[in-house]
């Protein structure tokens, strides 16, 4: 028979070793959707916003909202963070200091029956990217199609006015060009899928499209995935290319 002291015993040992597990492991996990200014890196982790030094260091927490916040994105002059939050039983984009403080909403949509990160298409309202003047941010919903594949990129004046669509009839992650007049982007998203070397219709490419005559061009043309990393890829090469760096 057990006795009522082995028992406690046991709990005892039971409890020291996960205490001295949770000591020794002080690295920090799941680090997602990270975003550089500068000497700045703004990350998510465990559903609420940090920014650390690029050199390394002690993060320090922007956000304590019980809903998640991510998909940071810089402004421009690195004064503001754009973000997805999870507030009010939403997913909304929001605008606040990069040192920190008080989130202003700046999009207000319909919502939908699939709008979380765990999802498989993911969540609604996504930040991609600043206008280049630092004036609009933009986003991509899924409010405005019938498919879930499919989403449209719209502009959220920070001034708190009505989003505009960017004239495309569907789109993914983007990425303007300095310029303002050059946008990189994708035609569908399936960043949250994990069909591993698919190569199928609903992969991506890396498309090219300038805005002034709506004249596009694709710039991978490849069979497999071509996403996120890409779209900057691209976007720094032009833009060294005609600085002359």
């Amino acid at each position: 028979m057990i006795r009522f002291s082995q028992i406690l015993l046991f709990i005892a040992f039971i409890s020291q070793g996960l205490v001295s597990a949770q000591a020794g492991d002080k690295e920090a996990r799941l680090l997602r959707f990270p975003a550089a200014y500068g000497n700045q890196v703004v990350f998510t982790y465990a559903g609420d916003l940090y920014s650390v030094p690029r050199s390394g260091g002690v993060a320090r927490k922007l956000s304590n909202h019980s809903g998640m916040e991510m998909f940071a994105k810089f402004s421009p002059d690195g004064t503001q963070i754009a973000f997805t939050g999870q507030y009010d039983g939403n997913t909304e984009v929001y605008v606040m200091p990069s040192t920190g403080g008080e989130p202003k909403r700046i999009t207000y949509t319909a919502t939908l029956g699939r709008d979380d990160v765990s999802d498989r298409m993911g969540p609604n309202n996504i930040v991609m990217d600043w206008t280049p003047d630092g004036k609009e941010v933009v986003y991509r919903t899924r409010a405005t199609t019938f498919n879930a594949f499919k989403g449209n990129l719209m502009k959220a004046p920070v001034s708190g006015e009505l989003s505009a669509r960017i004239p495309l009839s569907y789109a993914s992650w983007a990425s303007y060009h300095n310029d303002g007049k050059t946008l990189f982007h994708n035609r569908v998203f399936r960043e949250f899928r994990t069909w591993k070397y698919y190569k199928g219709g609903q992969a991506d490419d890396i498309w090219m499209i300038d805005l002034t005559n709506g004249k596009t061009e694709n710039l991978s043309n490849n069979a497999a995935q071509d996403i996120f990393r890409c779209i900057t890829m691209i976007r720094s090469t032009i833009v060294q290319t005609e600085t002359g760096l």
